[in-house]
């Protein structure tokens, strides 16, 4: 239990069965009945106390939909009153059928309002700390992006000016990859966890977890397509299948690997490149190397250099089935 509700709990617990003892004063013929007082008033307030921790996992969401459900309960239970239905008959029998109906309608709407309570911030938009003048671009992460890695690079670069949503369900998700008993399932889930911590160290940006749960009979893509399209915001990830079905549904995504893509340089002859020599080449004093796209680069007069990294100048590019081989001059530089 919370150390600090733990005091306060206690203090109600204890004001209420004052309370109890403290009403015997303003009805006299209760005098004899003071220790009964006070044993109920203790135990209105442990009734109360314990409502309130059965209610533990309830969130303001939650309480906004409810008052939202009960207000278009009753009121619909006050238009059917008010029509001619309840025009005639017994007061007693009107009383009861309008009573009946007003706890009906109550909890319908109730019910209704919890169930939806992820379309709710559509017809009540939910508040967002942020000033009311600002539209703040939202971007919705999901697990195989923590996972990827890149994401936390991009943003300490700082390429992302929108605010990164995580929902919660993907945090569940990515602490069952981390749980997982099979060694290559639990490293990418551990390298997950390790991103999150990465973008939480990352000064300036926007981070959210959001709290929202949509109903568990949807697996998680489904979740993430629908939390994306009801907060107007984008899709990262790298889940290519995702991916197309957030098209599908008019959800506009990010795709790391086409950002990726998009950055690899388009090499001429004469550039100047930074490589690292990985191995040596077939003919005499070739050295190999690859750049971030898979490319081969083939240094010459560079065999001595294999595990550093040098400079070198562009001779030649010639393309090949797995994308272009590069051949290159060594330039003397090297660390």
């Amino acid at each position: 239990m919370n150390k600090t509700l733990l005091p306060i709990r206690l203090f109600f617990v204890a004001v209420c069965a004052g309370g109890g003892w403290l009403v015997c004063y303003t009805v006299q013929e209760w005098d004899a009945y003071r220790l009964r007082a006070m044993t109920i008033g203790l135990l209105l307030g442990a009734l109360v106390v314990l409502v309130d921790v059965l209610l533990k996992g309830f969130s303001l969401r939650g309480l906004s939909a409810i008052t939202f459900g009960l207000a278009v309960g009753a009121l619909i239970a006050l238009l059917i009153s008010a029509s001619p239905l309840f025009e005639y008959g017994d007061p007693q029998i009107q009383y009861l059928f309008r009573l009946g109906l007003f706890l009906i309608c109550s909890y319908l709407g109730t019910v209704i309002a919890l169930r939806g309570k992820d379309e709710f911030n559509l017809v009540i938009p939910y508040v967002r700390f942020v000033p009311h003048d600002v539209d703040v671009p939202l971007v919705v992460v999901d697990t195989s992006a923590l996972i990827d890695g890149r994401v936390a690079r991009i943003c300490e670069a700082g390429f992302i000016n929108a605010a990164l949503v995580i929902p919660r369900f993907v945090l569940t998700e990515l602490q069952h990859v981390a749980d997982s008993t099979e060694p290559m399932r639990q490293a990418r889930g551990r390298r997950g966890l390790e991103v999150l911590n990465d973008l939480r160290r990352i000064k300036n940006l926007d981070l959210r977890i959001h709290e929202s749960e949509v109903s568990k009979r949807q697996d998680v893509d489904a979740k993430l397509v629908f939390l994306a399209q009801s907060m107007r915001a984008k899709l990262l990830t790298t889940d290519y299948n995702l991916a197309k079905v957030a098209e599908f549904h008019g959800v506009p995504w990010l795709n790391l690997n086409q950002l990726a893509k998009a950055l690899h340089q388009d090499l001429i002859i004469g550039d100047t490149i930074e490589i690292d020599l990985v191995k040596a080449g077939k003919e005499e004093g070739q050295a190999v190397g690859f750049l971030d796209d898979g490319s081969m680069v083939v240094v010459n007069d560079a065999r001595q250099f294999v595990g550093r990294r040098v400079s070198a100048e562009v001779a030649s590019v010639l393309p090949s089935g797995g994308g272009k081989m590069v051949f290159a001059r060594h330039l003397g530089n090297s660390s």
